[in-house]
C-alpha cells in the first residue's frame, strides 16, 4: 500500500540527510545470526533495552564458542533456542534504523539503511503558497517524521487517501454543525490530523490482520478486510482455526472407520448409501437434499480421489470473502466478492467444542455483552456446543438475519459420531457479489426453529438481544 516517496535530496526544500552508520566493530560473521547489533528491543513497555547476553544467560558467564564457517558453533548446535518474535517487522526495522544497525534477516542492510519510503501522510499545511505534508516514513520511528513539499512526493494513492479521510471527517463535522476555521485551507485542525493518522494506523493494522488470516486459512478462497465506517481495528482476542478445537477433556475421533471403494461415487453405492441416506450433491456440486437430511461425504479411507463429486465441504471455502464493518450497528459482517450460485457450499462453522454445561455458563456471560457465538450440536443429542467467540474462522463474523441467504446442514466426513456433526452453510439462493452473507441464529441443522439453537437456552433467556437485521419479517430478537 505504501507508495515510494521522493525523499527530498540535498539542496531541496525541507530535505534532511541521515549520515550512514559508523562501521560496526563486531566481527562480520556475527551478523549472519538472526539478530545483530548491541541492543535488543524490550517489549515489556518499560522503554529500556537489554544486551543480548543478559537475555540469553541467567547463570555464570559461558566462554565464547569458536566461529565455524561464519556461524557460531554453539548457535548452530542450539537452533532450537530460536523462537518467533512477537514484535512486528516494521517495529524491528524502526529499532534498527534508530540504532543505526543492519540486519539482513529483517531486510535492513547498509545499502537500504537510509532509504525512505512514505508509509502514510499525517498532516498538511501551506507555507508561502507551497503545500507541505507531514510524512511518516516506513520503517522509521515517528520522531523522524518530516514536512515535505508536495512536489517531492510521488505517492498519488496515499495523497488521494489523505484527501478522502480529511473530507470524510469534515463532512461529519458539517453534519454536527461545527464551525469551520477560516484558515482550514492553510492548515488542518489538530482533531482532523489526529483522525487521519488513526485511520492510517487502522489500515496498517487491518492489512496485517488480513495477512494473518490468509496465512492461517487452508482453503482456496481469499479473505479480505475493510472498515470504511469507524476506527475499529482487528479483534484483540480472536484466533483463526480451520477445524473444531476440542476443549480440555473432550476427544474428537477424526479417523474414519470405513470407506468406499467406488470408481465413480456419483453412480455407485457410496458412503451416503451405507449411512442410509442419498448423495447430497448433483453434478454441478449443488446440494439437492432437504434441510434436516445429513450429508455423508467420502472420507480419508475411501479409494476415490480428490475430484470425487462427494467431496465438497472438506475442500473448504472456494469463494473470496470480505470481513467488513457494517453501517447498521451490527459490528463486523461478511460479504462475498464473487457471485455464488444457489444451493452452493459457502463455508463451515467452526470453533471450540465445549460441553452443554459449559455452554450454559458462557452463554450468560455472552448475553450480558450482547454477543452470540454458541451453536448447539443437537443433530441427535445435546451434549456438545460449538463456541466461536475466541476460536473460529470467517463464519465467526457472519451476522444473523431473519431472512437469511445461508442454510445450515449437518455433515459427517471422517468423524461419524452423530453427537459431533460438522456444520456447513449453503446458499439458499443466488448471492450477488458485494452482498452480505447471513444465516438464522435460531436455525437448527434440521431447518426448524428451536429453543436449543444458537446461543439460546432456558439459562440464557434473562437477557434478550435485539435483532438489527432489517428484514421485513424480522422477529425483533436474536433469542
Amino acid at each position: 500500500m505504501a507508495a515510494a516517496g521522493a525523499r527530498a535530496r540535498r539542496g531541496e526544500a525541507a530535505a534532511r540527510c541521515h549520515p550512514p552508520p559508523a562501521p560496526l566493530r563486531r566481527p562480520k560473521p556475527r551478523r549472519t545470526t538472526a539478530w545483530t547489533g548491541r541492543r535488543r528491543a524490550d517489549t515489556s513497555g518499560s522503554g529500556r533495552s537489554r544486551t543480548a547476553a543478559s537475555r540469553r544467560r541467567a547463570g555464570p558467564r559461558v566462554p565464547r564458542a569458536p566461529l565455524l564457517a561464519g556461524v557460531c558453533a554453539r548457535a548452530a548446535s542450539f537452533k532450537a533456542w530460536c523462537v518467533p518474535c512477537l514484535v512486528s517487522l516494521d517495529t524491528l526495522q524502526e529499532l534498527c534504523r534508530k540504532e543505526k544497525l543492519t540486519c539482513k534477516s529483517i531486510g535492513i542492510t547498509k545499502r537500504n539503511l537510509n532509504n525512505y519510503e512514505v508509509e502514510y501522510l499525517c498532516d498538511y499545511k501551506v507555507v508561502k503558497d507551497e503545500e507541505y505534508y507531514l510524512v511518516k516514513w516506513k520503517g522509521w520511528p515517528e520522531s523522524t517524521n518530516t514536512w515535505e513539499p508536495l512536489r517531492n512526493l510521488k505517492c498519488p494513492q496515499l495523497l488521494q487517501q489523505f484527501s478522502s479521510d480529511k473530507n470524510s471527517y469534515l463532512s461529519r463535522e458539517k453534519k454536527g454543525n461545527a464551525i469551520t476555521s477560516k484558515n482550514s485551507k492553510k492548515f488542518l485542525k489538530p482533531a482532523v490530523a489526529e483522525y487521519i493518522v488513526k485511520k492510517a494506523k487502522q489500515r496498517i493494522a487491518l492489512r496485517r490482520w488480513q495477512d494473518y488470516l490468509n496465512r492461517r486459512k487452508n482453503h482456496k478462497g481469499m479473505i479480505f478486510v475493510e472498515n470504511t465506517v469507524d476506527l475499529e481495528g482487528p479483534p484483540s482476542d480472536f484466533y483463526y482455526i480451520n477445524e473444531y478445537r476440542p476443549a480440555p477433556g473432550i476427544s474428537l475421533n477424526s479417523e474414519a472407520t470405513f470407506g468406499c471403494s467406488c470408481t465413480d461415487c456419483f453412480f455407485e453405492k457410496c458412503c451416503p448409501a451405507e449411512a442410509g441416506v442419498v448423495l447430497a450433491y448433483n453434478k454441478n456440486q449443488q446440494i439437492k437434499i432437504q434441510p434436516g437430511t445429513p450429508i455423508y461425504e467420502c472420507n480419508s479411507r475411501c479409494r476415490c480421489g480428490p475430484d470425487c463429486p462427494n467431496r465438497i465441504v472438506q475442500k473448504g471455502t472456494q469463494y473470496s470473502l470480505c470481513i467488513f464493518r457494517t453501517s447498521n450497528g451490527c459490528g463486523w459482517g461478511v460479504k462475498t466478492l464473487v457471485k455464488i450460485k444457489r444451493m452452493s457450499f459457502v463455508m463451515e462453522y467452526v470453533g471450540e467444542v465445549i460441553t452443554s454445561e459449559e455452554a450454559e455458563r458462557r452463554g450468560q456471560l455472552y448475553d450480558n455483552k450482547g454477543i452470540t457465538y454458541l451453536f448447539d450440536l443437537d443433530y441427535e443429542s445435546d451434549e456438545f456446543t460449538v463456541d466461536a467467540a475466541r476460536y473460529g474462522n470467517v463464519s465467526h463474523f457472519v451476522n444473523h438475519s431473519c431472512d437469511p441467504n445461508l442454510q445450515v446442514f449437518s455433515v459427517f466426513i471422517d468423524n461419524l459420531d452423530t453427537r459431533l456433526p460438522r456444520i456447513a452453510l449453503f446458499s439458499t439462493r443466488t448471492i450477488n457479489a458485494g452482498e452480505e452473507l447471513t444465516f438464522d441464529y435460531q436455525m437448527k441443522g434440521s431447518g426448524e426453529l428451536s429453543s436449543d439453537s444458537i446461543d439460546h437456552s432456558p439459562a440464557k433467556k434473562r437477557v434478550r438481544t435485539e435483532c438489527k437485521c432489517g428484514a421485513e419479517m424480522c422477529r425483533g430478537y436474536l433469542n
